[in-house]
């Protein structure tokens, strides 16, 4: 359960008063060195041929690897298919368990005996993804642990024959509850009760818990049909076993496996919604046949003034019309590298935060500025890597600004998983590429857009690290494509 309660602290500056004893004069100033000028860290060989040779590998056996990781138990991150410092020590705990060389790079005997021990694991587990007519979700339900299954209101309970262990679906109709209430039960504060990890998002929420003798995990996800969603609840005597379940659960829960998503319109037209409960978000409005329908954010962009956003050319691969704020947009201009793109539209205003050209150090605390469907940009907190950084992104952030704590771009996210493989909706901490803001500086230079290069913090940032987005989000916004 660590990739769901794993903490993000946020360092703060600490100021320090002095003063000086009565009638001892003070000694005279002297000046202070300047700081020495911090130098990233050599690349680690090891590390760096064993990610090279498995993101050679197709994303399919990437992401199938990883979830066989999981089912071994020697991975409990996320199955992406991105492979990081989590995929690397998982594969040298597996060679190391299985007699071999921890090289961190599985061979294709590797690959095979790895893939061979996790479908016998989920054998032994018989691991079955069916569908709930009870509550019309589908989810993955290990038989094996939990042979009694029974019904409740709104959906259907599987339970550990010692009752050790449950499994409930549950769904509501729209208007008999709402997210909020939902969450604000499932956080409230309660005796021998500890809220390990909570995550409020406009269309889903996640909750972990502990207490002396149990863990809990909860998710629930809001969509035309209502809200539906699942809670795993046992004891801590048999958390060895169910932890790695618990992930293997919630990587196949399809809240609304019908394909219609959790915020968009049918496509075909029909009546008008009926007015929702408090808290809850209203139904869309159905839009006439042939109508344009916007997706959800395909990528993120960031304001240039003058009308221009830039953004990662990879985002913009599929993406034949763009549009910025309801308006249509045009690719102006990409990379010779194919990174960054140029976008133009009219109406659009905005000036981007002062450019960081050098590198930063590996582990440094960053901020990932990604757009949503509606409102104000995500604010994601980060941690750099090597050519990259690590992030707890959401689908759409493709392109999506990276701040330092001074409030300077330091580069964009170069691409999101065209397929990712979320935990229960979430996508954990993931290592992501980065177009840094060298490379930035250069593109800009060249299509003749002014951008600023400094030192200094941008102007209005705060010197902690959430301060530091407060000043950019206005020039962040999400690019939709029109199908």
């Amino acid at each position: 359960m660590n990739a769901f309660r794993t903490g993000l602290p946020v360092l703060l500056a600490a100021g320090f008063a002095t003063g000086a004893l009565a009638q001892v004069p003070a000694p005279p100033a002297l000046p202070r060195p300047k700081p020495a000028a911090s130098v990233p860290p050599a690349p680690d060989p090891a590390f760096e041929a064993a990610r090279a040779a498995f993101e050679a590998l197709p994303e399919a056996e990437r992401q199938g690897l990883q979830d066989a990781l999981v089912w071994t138990g020697d991975y409990n991150g996320v199955t992406t298919g991105a492979f990081g410092k989590r995929s690397f020590e998982g594969i040298q705990t597996y060679q190391t368990r299985s007699g071999a060389a921890p090289t961190g790079l599985l061979t294709p005997p590797e690959r095979i005996a790895l893939k061979r021990e996790a479908e016998a694991a989920r054998r032994a587990a018989r691991f079955k993804v069916q569908p709930d007519p009870a509550s019309g979700a589908v989810v993955g339900v290990p038989e094996a642990l939990l042979p009694k299954k029974s019904a409740i209101p709104g959906g259907s309970r599987w339970q550990s024959a010692d009752g050790r262990v449950t499994l409930d679906t549950k769904s509501f109709p729209q208007g008999e509850t709402s997210l909020d209430a939902l969450f604000e039960r499932a956080t409230a504060a309660m005796p021998g009760r500890k809220v390990t990890y909570k995550l409020k998002k406009p269309d889903f929420i996640v909750i972990t818990a502990e207490t002396a003798g149990g863990r809990s995990y909860i998710r629930y996800a809001e969509g035309l049909a209502g809200i539906r969603g699942f809670t795993i609840g046992y004891d801590r005597s048999v958390s060895v076993t169910v932890d790695r379940l618990v992930i293997a659960i919630a990587n196949t829960f399809t809240p609304f496996p019908d394909g219609a998503p959790a915020a968009a319109a049918p496509a075909v037209a029909g009546p008008a919604p009926r007015p929702a409960a408090p808290g809850l978000a209203a139904a869309p409005a159905a839009p006439l046949p042939g109508a344009q329908v916007e997706a959800r954010p395909a990528a993120t962009g960031l304001l240039l003034g003058g009308g221009r956003v830039l953004t990662a050319a990879s985002a913009l691969d599929a993406c034949g019309a763009p549009r910025i704020g309801g308006v249509t947009a045009r690719i102006e201009r990409r990379d010779a590298a194919g990174s960054l793109a140029l976008l133009s539209a009219e109406g659009l205003a905005g000036a981007p935060p002062p450019l960081r050209t050098e590198p930063v150090g590996e582990g440094e605390a960053l901020l990932v500025l990604g757009a949503q469907a509606k409102g104000r940009p995500s604010v994601a907190p980060a941690s750099a890597a090597v050519e990259g950084v690590y992030a707890p992104l959401q689908p759409g952030a493709g392109g999506a600004p990276v701040l330092d704590r001074a409030g300077r771009l330091v580069g964009l996210v170069a691409r999101f998983p065209a397929a990712p493989r979320l935990i229960a909706g979430v996508m954990p901490p993931t290592r992501y590429g980065i177009v840094p803001g060298k490379a930035v500086a250069a593109f800009l230079a060249e299509s003749g857009v002014p951008a600023g290069a400094g030192t200094g913090p941008a102007k209005g940032a705060a010197t902690t690290l959430g301060g530091a987005a407060a000043p950019v989000l206005g020039a962040v916004v999400a690019i939709t494509c029109t199908r």
